[in-house]
């Protein structure tokens, strides 16, 4: 099933969804498209004119694949412009996934300060590609394709602290607007930054994630790439601080990521 689909199940129905083993990453489902379809179980909760504005994101333990998982959403609270809402993934009677968030509508306000420009990066062309081969790539790369422009793939023994090129979705997907579910892929689809440092394999995995939207959303499409950049802030015992920003390819912002990642290296 494509991002698409998977999204359309859930809207149609969230108590019953399998992910298949094809959006896998290990033993697990895919982070960015667990934390996709949380959000959009949410989203149907939310009155419209609200868009999303954070999500706070703890992955509580791995999605196992091929198995049912449902997706529930709770309004915690709905103010005059803001509405509080909580989301889960449930497997087995068991939370795998809990997003809290908030969706606000806009309001009058004197404050307007610009985001900072984008990073200069090479040509897409000229950046190198990450290859989906079947038995080494996680298998949800099949997916997401991403070029890398700044600092190195995981496990080449590169000590920068920045990490990222250009990401888009991959294979014969149709041309429409992209959606916040489809930006969490997005953002998501990149390994861990610290990775980029060891030079043999080992496993890493998020825990926690935290990511704002900017409002209104950069109209791009799915054909299009994106911009992305992470920032090693700080890493020790096996654990590292990250925060990361993604830009449409003419470089307005989209949404600025943080996240809290485990390493077993």
């Amino acid at each position: 099933m494509t991002l698409s689909e998977l999204i359309q199940a859930v809207r149609e129905n969230p108590n019953n969804i399998i992910v298949p083993a094809t959006w896998g990453q290990g033993r697990a489902g895919f982070g960015g498209l667990v934390a996709a379809l949380v959000y959009e179980a949410m989203q149907a909760q939310v009155p419209e004119g609200r868009p999303v504005r954070s999500l706070a994101i703890t992955f509580v333990g791995p999605l196992m694949v091929d198995a049912p998982v449902s997706f529930e959403a709770e309004v915690l609270r709905e103010g005059k412009a803001v509405s509080q809402v909580l989301g889960r993934a449930v497997q087995d009677g068991q939370v795998v996934t809990i997003i809290q968030g908030s969706f606000g509508a806009a309001r009058a306000s004197a404050i307007h300060v610009p985001a900072e420009p984008a990073p200069a990066m090479p040509p897409v062309d000229e950046c190198v590609e990450l290859p989906f081969v079947p038995g080494v790539a996680p298998e949800f790369t099949r997916y997401l394709a991403m070029r890398w422009g700044i600092g190195g793939l995981p496990f080449s023994g590169n000590p920068s602290r920045e990490m990222g090129g250009w990401v888009r979705l991959r294979g014969e997907v149709e041309r429409e607007p992209v959606t916040v579910a489809q930006l969490l892929a997005l953002v998501d689809a990149w390994p861990p930054a610290p990775l980029s440092h060891l030079k043999r394999f080992a496993p890493g995995s998020s825990l926690t994630w935290t990511i704002e939207f900017i409002q209104p959303v950069p109209q791009f499409d799915t054909h299009e790439w994106c911009r992305y950049r992470a920032v090693i802030e700080h890493a020790q015992d096996g654990y590292g601080h990250c925060a990361a920003a993604l830009w449409t390819a003419e470089g307005e912002l989209v949404a600025l990521s943080r996240q809290t990642v485990t390493v077993f290296g």
